[in-house]
Formats: structure tokens, C-alpha cells, sequence
């Protein structure tokens, strides 16, 4: 079954990742990295992806008639998806793991940094 891990971080989290040093930002970057690559040698990785910053975030929405309204960004979002990984594991205690194996990731000091990541299956359409 698919799964979704999405990392949400706080806006304050991400300004504060932005003025980490260089080597903690390297060090943070090199986890995800290898983390990655483990996911695929254990045949679990499908997809990951990091976004760029809430600021740069742009929402679109159709109207009755006419051209779509588009409205942002978002600067003032206290919460924000800041990247995930979809994952094709047997089980949710198996996305779990992996969930919490992403959390771990170091944060500024290299202590583990226990950003939180939300966990989805991904659902199937419904027949028609």
C-alpha cells in the first residue's frame, strides 16, 4: 500500500533553517539524502520532494466564468508542507517507522531535529 509522509514545519522553523551554518544545513541535506537512498534499497521509495518556501506558494481557485482568481503567497502561514516522501510499504506501522525514521533528521546543533511528519494512505478511486 502507498503512503504519504508529509513534513510540516512551522514558518518559524523555516527561517530559522535558512540562517543554520552551512555545515548543519549540509549535514541536514546529507541525512535526507541517505535516508533516500535506504528507502530505495529496502524497495520502499516511490517519490520524495522538498518545496520551496510558503513565500513563494501561490493559490489558484476556478471561478463560474471566467479566468481562475489567484491570491497569494502566503508569508504569514504559521504552519506549512515543506516536502514528503511517498513510500509502498505492507503496512501503516511500516510508513510509521519510516515516518519517524525522517523526523530524526539533525536539526542546527545535529541533536535530531523531531520535525513533525503527518502519515496518509493514499486512496484508490472508486470504481465507476
Amino acid at each position: 500500500m502507498k503512503y504519504i509522509l508529509m513534513m510540516n514545519a512551522p514558518k518559524s522553523g523555516w527561517d530559522s533553517f535558512m540562517s543554520w551554518p552551512p555545515e548543519a544545513i549540509k549535514r541536514h541535506i546529507e541525512f535526507m539524502k541517505e535516508f533516500n537512498k535506504k528507502l530505495q534499497a529496502q524497495g520502499a521509495f516511490v517519490s520524495a520532494e522538498g518545496l520551496t518556501p510558503p513565500s513563494e506558494a501561490t493559490l489558484v481557485r476556478a471561478q463560474k466564468n471566467g479566468p481562475p482568481v489567484i491570491d497569494g503567497a502566503f508569508a504569514e502561514t504559521k504552519e506549512f508542507l515543506a516536502g514528503w516522501w511517498v513510500v509502498n510499504v505492507p503496512n501503516a506501522d511500516r510508513a510509521y517507522a519510516i515516518a519517524a525514521a525522517a523526523s530524526a533528521a539533525p536539526g542546527p546543533d545535529g541533536e535530531p531535529f523531531c520535525i513533525p511528519i503527518e502519515v496518509r494512505a493514499i486512496g484508490q478511486a472508486p470504481e465507476v
